[in-house]
């Protein structure tokens, strides 16, 4: 006897954000092309049903919110958030369905939704580094990790902002059917990379390219697919033609930090995404310019407060 599929519900609302939707949906939906049969059977719900304009202006067709899902996800959208949190017929609905789902979550600001319902208390939860702030002053019996790319406390996932949902539902589709498939389908979504939750939405190399002028953006290009170089400032400021004192002068005011600890943030962050890989400690120093395990050990308590080793543990794939 064939097993049912997976039910997945996401949530929409007018004023969502578009990618919050749609983004889940195309992995959900890439799986069951991938095996060709329905293993996910996926539905958009909304407060009314109907047409579901987004913020982007593109409508969705949804179906008034009921039954029971396996899985069910809430999109963001701060424009929406207002009218559909003050919905008591939906609150009551998410209290009914998320304790018996399999799993539930957000996507983006769609925490806010599950917090408005309750279904958040006590759990730590990721959302839009932008909301943070507001999230965890409005319920303050949750506790928001204002950093990592989404977030798994026990049956309750969340994801930052837009693309994470991605990233999230790619980590959904690992569980359920390993990890084989998930790279798979990010293979033929033509992502860059995978990107675990532990990944911290401010990514030095984003932050920096945005801040910076030439000819910096260009440089810290270059660092990010040389770590394994000698990136130390003389070596730095001869490749952009600048003096060693000017260099140290005009980098640091364009980063926000000294040349020496964005270099050991790039590598860092390098390195605890290989840590995933299950390579040798030795293998990820050399490769991410580290020299040594030991001196990768001593990098990794600075930056994160604990060992290579353990945090590799704690954050083993599924």
């Amino acid at each position: 006897m064939a097993l049912r599929p997976h039910r997945i519900f996401i949530l929409a609302y007018d004023g969502c954000q578009l990618l919050d939707v749609t983004g889940p949906a195309a992995v959900f939906g890439a799986v069951n092309e991938a095996v060709r049969r329905q293993v996910y059977d996926l539905a958009i719900v909304s407060p009314d049903g109907g047409p579901v304009t987004t913020n982007s202006g593109v409508a969705i067709q949804a179906r008034r919110f009921g039954g029971q899902p396996d899985t069910l996800l809430v999109a963001g959208g701060s424009r929406g958030l207002p009218a559909v949190t003050a919905r008591i017929d939906l609150r009551r609905w998410l209290r009914r369905v998320a304790p018996r789902a399999v799993r539930y979550g957000s996507v983006c600001t769609g925490a806010f939704v599950l917090a408005a319902a309750g279904l958040l208390d006590g759990r730590r939860v990721a959302t839009h580094w932008a909301s943070c702030s507001k999230l965890a002053q409005h319920y303050p019996a949750l506790s928001v990790d204002a950093d990592a790319l989404y977030v798994v406390d026990g049956k309750v996932w969340t994801s930052a902002g837009v693309t994470t949902g991605i990233d999230m539902a790619l980590a959904l589709v690992e569980v359920d059917h390993g990890a084989a498939m998930a790279n798979l389908i990010a293979r033929h979504f033509v992502l860059y990379a995978r990107r675990p939750g532990y990944q911290s939405q401010f990514s030095p190399l984003l932050q920096a390219q945005t801040k910076a002028e030439a000819p910096f953006a260009d440089l810290i290009e270059w660092m990010q697919s040389h770590l394994d170089a000698p990136l130390d400032v003389p070596a730095l400021a001869r490749r952009v033609g600048l003096s060693e004192r000017t260099f140290y002068r005009k980098f640091t005011e364009a980063t926000g930090k000294t040349p020496a600890q964005f270099v050991e943030r790039l590598r860092l962050e390098a390195a605890r995404t290989l840590l995933a890989r299950n390579l040798p400690l030795k293998v990820i120093a050399g490769r991410v310019g580290l020299g040594s395990s030991a001196r990768l050990g001593a990098a990794f308590e600075r930056g994160f407060g604990m060992a290579p080793s353990l945090f590799r543990e704690m954050h083993r794939a599924a």
